[in-house]
């Protein structure tokens, strides 16, 4: 089964901070690390939000600041300081009531590989490593921070017949 074909059945989306919704860079500025995430990624989430998809984050990360700008873009939930990610996927699971059929993630990492191998789409950035691209359903010809989030959200609401619709 091709990857487009897989679309139609996503209603939830999870994604990974460093490296998926930010190139992975991490700049050290007083107690807080700054990150960047492009604006048409955050377009895209606020988008999907709008058209009533839900949206996570799960990250190994830390950032308050980080997290209340997600939640403004319509993401329902940010795990941070995430060890395990697959405890907080199962976590997330059972807290909305997700099932693995209806959800695509996005990760670029060892970290995100047990949670890739549950969801129904395993999606990653084209500079993701070697092993997580070997088991990604797709692979975005964009990098990390730089609208491979906008990627995988736009394609999936075109299969579903739900991306811009002009008023």
């Amino acid at each position: 089964m091709s990857y487009k074909e897989l679309l139609p059945y996503i209603t939830t989306f999870i994604f990974d901070i460093d490296g998926v919704l930010t190139d992975g860079g991490v700049n050290i500025l007083t107690q807080e690390a700054v990150r960047t995430i492009n604006s048409r990624d955050g377009y895209a989430l606020r988008y999907a939000s709008k058209m009533g998809y839900s949206i996570f984050v799960i990250s190994g990360g830390d950032s308050k600041a980080l997290k209340k700008r997600l939640i403004l873009n319509g993401v329902k939930d940010v795990v941070l300081n995430s060890s395990n990610k697959i405890d907080a996927y199962n976590a997330l699971k059972t807290q909305y009531e997700l099932k693995d059929d209806e959800v695509l993630y996005m990760g670029d990492d060892i970290p995100d590989y047990e949670v890739m191998k549950n969801v129904r789409v395993a999606t990653c950035p084209q500079d993701a490593a070697v092993e997580i691209k070997a088991i990604a359903a797709y692979q975005s010809p964009y990098l990390g921070g730089k609208h491979c989030v906008r990627d995988v959200i736009e394609q999936t609401l075109r299969v579903q017949g739900k991306w811009f619709k002009p008023d």
